[in-house]
């Protein structure tokens, strides 16, 4: 299989930075995130794309980055929590799942995330009522992610490296079974 060893995928403040640094570490592999990746390319932040040129633009730039780094990176990969409602990103990481792939969903609950997102303001979809508009994203994404995950591993009250823990061990798994 190529491709990354290990593909996150989760909501904002599911802790898919965190987890995939620490998982990245622990395996010797590069970390990498698609929304840095977009933030390279633009010279721009994620949030200020969404304010200067709209998230459709955004999402445009993040599929094509999403596709890069399902073909070019071996490491751990972080998906921004909208990439899923691409199709077209969606039948990668489907695709890339069957090929032998870990794509792991890490799922977290309205109060840890709406605690760890607290009001920053680097997360532009979030808008003027970040409880009510993380509820609805936590809602509607659920089966977005669950269609491209092959595990799922919830984040919310644990503690980072309990989370690192069962990510790690679900690659192990899937390295041992090829």
């Amino acid at each position: 299989m190529s491709g990354p060893v290990l593909v996150l995928v989760g909501p904002p403040a599911a802790g898919k930075t965190t987890v995939g640094t620490r998982v990245a570490g622990q395996l010797g592999v590069p970390f990498r995130d698609t929304d840095a990746d977009v933030e390279q390319q633009t010279g721009t932040t994620v949030a200020d794309l969404f304010v200067q040129q709209g998230e459709p633009h955004f999402r445009a730039l993040e599929e094509q980055a999403v596709a890069r780094a399902l073909a070019e990176h071996t490491g751990v990969l972080a998906l921004g929590g909208g990439a899923v409602t691409s199709t077209a990103t969606r039948e990668l990481l489907v695709a890339h799942g069957r090929a032998g792939g870990v794509v792991v969903w890490l799922d977290v609950d309205l109060p840890s995330a709406a605690k760890r997102v607290g009001l920053s303001r680097d997360r532009p979809v979030l808008g003027v009522n970040p409880r009510a508009m993380l509820r609805q994203m936590l809602e509607t994404r659920a089966p977005l992610y669950a269609e491209v995950s092959s595990a799922t591993v919830p984040t919310g009250g644990r503690e980072p490296a309990d989370v690192v823990a069962d990510v790690a061990a679900l690659v192990a798994a899937a390295g041992t079974a090829r």
